[in-house]
């Protein structure tokens, strides 16, 4: 055979070694196919009027933050205890997908972000809340 041509594969079928863990219970990867973190139940009218608050709310600190150049919203994991930075554009389009589809889908984390231009949800809260008493007082 020549040295570059391609050698016949010695697996029947799709290609694919067998599987050693076929038809065992405690096949560790059947753990990849469980759901027990995600919640599968209809959201309620209550939580989708809650998330459309939420994206209307996120749609003002865009508007009044992003010209002052924070880039985001930074939020602290309780999973793995580390701070999480989105995007304004990525965390409205995870929070539209929560309202369309009922479950955010993954996405990669932003890539090494400055911490200092992102927020938290309180701050963002927190700013809009004074610029509106200014411009009330006004």
């Amino acid at each position: 055979m020549p040295h570059d041509a391609v050698p016949p594969n010695p697996f029947p079928g799709d290609g694919l070694p067998p599987d050693p863990f076929h038809g065992d219970p405690e096949d560790p990867a059947r753990a990849l196919d469980e759901h027990h973190d995600h919640d599968d139940r209809p959201m309620t009218a209550e939580e989708r009027e809650d998330l459309v608050g939420d994206l209307a709310d996120l749609a003002v600190y865009q508007a009044l933050l992003e010209p002052r150049g924070l880039r985001g919203i930074v939020v602290d994991c309780g999973e793995c205890d580390e701070p999480h930075y989105h995007d304004w554009e990525l965390l409205a389009s995870s929070l539209r997908q929560l309202l369309d589809d009922g479950r955010m889908r993954p996405h990669e984390p932003a890539f090494d972000p400055d911490p200092e231009c992102y927020v938290s949800w309180e701050y963002c809260r927190g700013f809009a809340d004074g610029v509106t008493s200014s411009e009330n007082a006004h």
